[in-house]
């Protein structure tokens, strides 16, 4: 796996927009350039009336440039107003998926195009001489100010498509299928083969944590395979994607042989404030998890929005239930595993996707029809050994739905599988 800086910037809405204006800038070099061209040959020829030509243009292009330059912040303002309530709406879901705004992509290239536009147009007046002359006329901004007109109408394609993004990831379905899609991501890039840990060589030490305390976001996976491949060991994560940590904290053991240096293991781990999706397997069911227990809450009521969070939960668990979990090892360009890293059971990933949601939904027999009924499908598509924690989380269902209701026709009906919940 690549080094998650990619991954890191794409969890920072400063980059793009930053990107964009120092692009900007070099466009607006390289417009001045041909523009100052255009009038020199046009010079060498004496073509002199084609320069008042476009003197001519170019000062009907100004008015367009200047009301551009006036109108574009206000423009701006109002994409941001826009953000900040979709933002608002999200964070009644859970606060954890405002990172899904953070990291749209149609949001920061809106911002980035509108900041670029309007940083282009302040460029462009700058050129504009006022020399009426053609004889003595070094520069006439013609491709500067038809540049300008063309990223106005990029803003406004990218203005449309930007309230559809929003509207969209204002409706929790939307937001429940990103989460599902994002966590199927992680899915897809980890390891396919399982280690045992008894089949690696001694451990022969351990190496702490250096920097400051945090979540542990992800490692960089390419650079512990190389110092490892070096040294010749093996190393192992110790605490799992998304533990705190402290410094002090033992997070790399060493097997077969001494540590590598400090050098080899710079910048390998990364912490911080809050999970990420980069190679966190169970952040997509915490998330999903918490939609439904604010769904659940006596403030909100909304079962139909847990049902929709277990659909994703059963979905999650039918691709896991024939994975090897609990260990996966990457291996150098040998095919010699290299860095074990612990990843959740099998057990781990049933409880936080079933435990929470099986607490809060008694009382609410849409949730616990549902839940019955994506227990007895994974039931179904798990292997044999796998069965002990849906069986219990099964039982402990039945259990609860019998002490809290006292009807038995209720109970029935509230213990009864249904995939639409109340279909």
């Amino acid at each position: 796996m690549l080094s998650p800086l990619r991954e890191h910037l794409r969890d920072t809405f400063w980059f793009a927009p930053s990107a964009a204006l120092a692009l900007v800038c070099v466009l607006w070099l390289l417009a001045h350039w041909l523009d100052t061209a255009i009038v020199d040959e046009l010079h060498r020829q004496q073509e002199y009336e084609a320069i008042t030509d476009l003197i001519g243009l170019v000062d009907d292009l100004k008015t367009v440039v200047t009301t551009v330059s006036s109108a574009m912040m206000t423009f701006i303002g109002v994409v941001f107003s826009i953000s900040l309530v979709a933002v608002q709406m999200a964070s009644g879901l859970t606060p954890r998926v405002v990172r899904i705004f953070v990291r749209s992509r149609i949001t920061k290239l809106t911002f980035a195009v509108f900041l670029s536009t309007f940083a282009l147009s302040l460029l462009v007046l700058t050129s504009y001489s006022g020399e009426t002359d053609p004889r003595r006329v070094d520069s006439v901004p013609v491709t500067q100010s038809v540049l300008t007109i063309v990223m106005v109408a990029l803003s406004l394609l990218l203005f449309i498509a930007y309230v559809n993004a929003t509207l969209r990831l204002m409706r929790v379905g939307h937001v429940v299928e990103r989460i599902t899609a994002e966590a199927f991501q992680v899915l897809h890039k980890m390891p396919r083969g399982g280690v045992d840990g008894d089949e690696l060589p001694g451990e022969s030490g351990q190496v702490g944590h250096s920097g400051r305390a945090g979540l542990l976001r992800d490692v960089n996976i390419a650079r512990l395979v190389r110092a490892a491949r070096r040294q010749d060991v093996v190393l192992r994560l110790i605490p799992r994607i998304g533990d705190f940590v402290v410094p002090g904290t033992p997070v790399l053991a060493v097997h077969g042989g001494r540590a590598p240096s400090r050098g080899a293991l710079g910048y390998t781990v990364s912490v911080g404030v809050e999970r990420t999706f980069h190679q966190d397997l169970g952040f997509g069911l915490r998330q999903l998890g918490d939609i439904a227990l604010r769904a659940l809450s006596p403030a909100v009521n909304d079962p139909t929005t847990a049902v929709q969070c277990l659909d994703r939960i059963e979905q999650l668990l039918a691709a896991l239930a024939h994975l090897p979990l609990g260990s996966v090892g990457h291996r150098d360009r040998q095919g010699t595993v290299r860095l074990v890293q612990p990843v959740p059971s099998w057990g781990d990933f049933v409880d936080l996707g079933f435990a929470e949601i099986r607490t809060y939904a008694i009382g609410s027999p849409q949730v616990t029809r549902r839940l019955m009924a994506a227990l007895d499908e994974l039931l179904r598509l798990a292997p044999p050994e796998r069965a002990e924690p849906l069986l219990r989380h099964r039982a402990l269902l039945v259990q609860a739905v019998e002490r809290s209701v006292p009807e038995s026709a209720e109970r029935a009906f509230a213990l009864e599988g249904d995939r639409q919940g109340i279909g």
